[in-house]
């Protein structure tokens, strides 16, 4: 995940800070509210440090994908979710249910191995 050492420190810190961000919202109380913060602190020191040091990485590389085909390939996987979601309510039958979940799910699989790839194979680097 990170690259160089200063990005595996900030990345351990709000890994650190998320965990402990969670925690504080289980406990009640003092310790609750102590945590909560420490958490927030963690991982708001670990977002803009990595912010600081993203301009030293030198060029991305990735080309300029079209947004619209990652928008669209978004949203086919989200809408396989919804299928999945909302055909618990179509049907009462479980066989019903078994079927819509499995065709939200493949409506999902196609939007993340079909579409995506597509939207950011487009402009590959390897293709100029």
């Amino acid at each position: 995940m990170a690259a160089n050492k200063s990005q595996g420190g900030l990345y351990t810190l709000f890994l650190v800070g998320s965990t402990v961000l969670c925690a504080g919202l289980f406990f009640t109380g003092g310790l609750g509210t102590l945590l909560l913060l420490v958490g927030a602190a963690g991982m708001i020191i670990s977002l803009f440090g990595m912010l600081k040091i993203k301009a030293l990485e030198g060029k991305t590389a990735l080309k300029s994908n079209p947004a619209a085909m990652k928008l669209i390939g978004a949203g086919v996987a989200a809408l396989g979710w919804v299928i999945t979601l909302f055909g618990m309510h179509v049907t009462p039958s479980t066989a019903g249910r078994l079927i819509i979940a499995l065709i939200g799910i493949g409506v999902t699989l196609f939007g993340i191995t079909v579409v995506l790839p597509a939207a950011f194979n487009k402009n590959a680097v390897w293709k100029s």
